[in-house]
C-alpha cells in the first residue's frame, strides 16, 4: 500500500508528521515523501525535509495525505502540485487533507459539489473554491476525508487507520502514541477563543 505523504514549501510541518506517525508503521504501508522534485523541501516553520520521490515517478499511489500551509493562498498557486493531484485522484483509495490542505484538494477538483472541512479562517475560500464547506472537524465523504486544524490530522488519520485496518487496530495505534489529548486551554476555535484572538490570528498569522 503505498501511501503519499505530499510536501511543498511552506507546508506545516505537523500536518505531515502527525497523519506519518499514525498511517506509516503498520504492516503493508509503504510511505513515501512526495515533491516536485528531491530537492530539500522547508516548511513554514523552517524544519527541512527530503522528499523520497517525485510527481513524475508516483503516479499510481494507493493514499494521498496532504498537508496545509500558514502560506496556503501561495501553495495554490503550485500549478506542479495541484495538477499531480488531479491526476492521481482518480485512482486512490483515499485522498486525504488537514487544515488548508483541503483547498489544494479543491483547487484540484478533488472537493467540487464535495462536504469539506478546513482550517476555520480558510472556509471561505475553501466554499469559493467548490467545496460544501463542513464545520466538522473531519468529514469522510466516500473516497475522500479531510481534517480541520492542525491536530485535527491524527484524528482524521484514526479514523483513516479504521477503516484501512479495523478500529482495534486503529485504538493500538492511537494507544502506542498515547494519543490523549488533555490541552492547557480552551482556546482551539473561534468560538472559544473569542474575537480578540480571532482578530489576532487573522491578521497576524494567516494571509489575507
Amino acid at each position: 500500500m503505498d501511501i503519499a505523504f505530499v510536501l511543498y514549501d511552506g507546508f506545516t510541518a505537523l500536518d505531515l508528521i502527525g497523519p506519518y506517525e499514525v498511517l506509516a508503521g503498520p504492516p503493508g504501508a509503504t510511505p513515501h515523501f512526495v515533491a516536485a522534485d528531491r530537492g530539500t523541501v522547508v516548511c513554514d516553520s523552517g524544519l527541512p525535509v527530503r522528499p523520497t520521490t517525485t510527481f513524475a515517478e508516483l503516479t499510481r499511489p494507493d493514499i494521498v495525505v496532504v498537508p496545509g500551509s500558514s502560506q496556503w493562498r501561495t501553495a495554490l498557486e503550485r500549478t506542479e502540485l495541484t495538477s499531480w493531484l488531479a491526476a492521481v485522484h482518480p485512482t486512490t483509495t483515499w485522498t486525504a487533507s488537514v487544515c488548508t490542505g483541503s483547498t489544494l484538494l479543491a483547487k484540484a477538483g478533488v472537493l467540487t459539489g464535495r462536504p469539506a472541512t478546513t482550517h476555520w479562517a480558510a472556509r471561505d475560500a475553501l466554499a469559493e473554491l467548490g467545496a460544501q464547506v463542513s464545520t466538522d472537524r473531519v468529514v469522510v465523504d466516500g473516497d475522500v476525508i479531510t481534517g480541520a486544524g492542525v491536530s485535527a490530522g491524527i484524528d482524521m488519520a484514526l479514523q483513516l487507520a479504521a477503516r484501512l485496518w479495523g478500529e482495534d487496530s486503529a485504538k493500538l495505534i492511537q494507544l502506542a502514541l498515547e494519543y490523549d489529548p488533555q490541552p492547557p486551554f480552551d482556546a482551539g476555535s473561534p468560538e472559544k477563543a473569542g474575537p480578540e484572538l480571532t482578530a489576532a490570528i487573522r491578521e497576524g498569522v494567516l494571509p489575507a
